[in-house]
This record gives structure tokens, sequence and C-alpha cells, in this order.
């Protein structure tokens, strides 16, 4: 797999979203400053909901560019001797089978189909993306989530 076009397939996919972002965040903050959401009486919370959602929709946006500098920033360099690094692409063996993961600086929870194959981008500060980091081909790591242990090994490291 290429990683240089996957990173830039990751950094469009996140430009697509800003934009998005940046047209939902227009129609709530229109919503919250409109006229009609000032409030009839004192149990109206029209204005006050779609100030909240105006807020949540900020700070979206503001995630999706913090996670497109990062990705701007990133060199997709060879793995570091093999080992699990942020840039690194995975090919891990899971309970359901591989399943090729991408350890990115953000953006976790993105989902891309690059060269044939669907894509899971992770991060350091998920569970999984801790775990494997420093690991190499052929190690396993091993996790508990909602109480059950979920067991993966390292096939590639790219």
């Amino acid at each position: 797999m290429n990683k240089p076009l996957l990173l830039q397939q990751i950094i469009a996919t996140l430009e697509a979203d800003r934009e998005v972002a940046r047209a939902v965040l227009a129609a709530t903050h229109e919503a919250a400053t409109h006229a009609e959401s000032k409030a009839e009486n004192k149990y109206d919370t029209r204005g006050l909901e779609a100030a909240y959602l105006a807020d949540g929709q900020r700070r979206r946006l503001h995630e999706i560019e913090t996670a497109l500098a990062a990705y701007r920033k990133l060199q997709p360099g060879a793995a570091d001797e093999g080992r699990v690094r942020v840039g690194a692409l995975l090919c891990l063996e899971h309970d359901a089978g591989e399943r090729w993961f991408f350890l990115g600086p953000d953006g976790a929870g993105l989902k891309l189909r690059h060269e044939g194959q669907e894509i899971l981008v992770i991060s350091p500060r998920s569970p999984l993306g801790q775990a494997l980091l420093g690991r190499q081909e052929g190690d396993e790591v091993e996790l508990r989530v909602n109480g059950r242990l979920q067991r993966y090994e390292v096939l590639e490291v790219r």
C-alpha cells in the first residue's frame, strides 16, 4: 500500500469533513441568533438549545482543523526498525480475521477504502493505539474492552 497516497486521502477526507462542519456551524449559528429563537416565555429554550448546538459544532470544527494540522506535519517515512509508531500502517490479526489500521496523530475513527482494503484510523490516545506503540511484527497485544479480552497479533508494520 502506498502510504503517501493514504495520507493524502486522509487529508482530503478531513478537508471534506471540515467543509461540512463549517456549513453546519453557519446554519446552527444562524438558528441560535435568529429572531425566532428568542424566548417567548421562561420555559421556551429553543434559543438556548440552538446555542448549545452551535457551540458543539464549533468544537467539532476545531477538532477537525487540529487533526488536519497534525496530518499535514506527519512524515510518512518507513517504519522505525519495524516498530509501531505514529504514522505506521499496520495489519493486525484479530478474532474476526486480518484488519488494516493506520496509527495517526489524530482523527481516530475515520474509515477509508484504500487499494481495495478498509483501513481504520486509530490514534495513540486509543487503548489499541497505546497498546501497539513500540510493538513489532509478531508481537501480540491484549486489551480488555467492556470486560471482554481481545487479542491482536501484529502481522505487518509499514
